[in-house]
């Protein structure tokens, strides 16, 4: 997911995205705690993905919606 899709999402979206993206974390760490994890890079785009939309909710936090 790219940041300049996240700028495009609503506050809602937004904080539905990070829940979604929070429950596969957690169960992509179990998959790896067990070792039934196919394809563990799955594990940081997942991480990079709910930091961008942190990133995001700060900014319209700290400078409105506008920027």
């Amino acid at each position: 997911m790219k940041a300049s899709e996240i700028r495009k999402m609503s506050a809602q979206d937004l904080d539905k995205k990070l829940l979604e993206l929070k429950d596969e974390l957690f169960k992509l760490r179990f998959q790896q705690a067990i070792n039934q994890l196919e394809n563990p890079m799955r594990i940081n785009a997942v991480k990079k993905d709910i930091a961008r939309i942190k990133t995001v909710q700060r900014d319209i936090e700290l400078h409105g919606a506008n920027s």
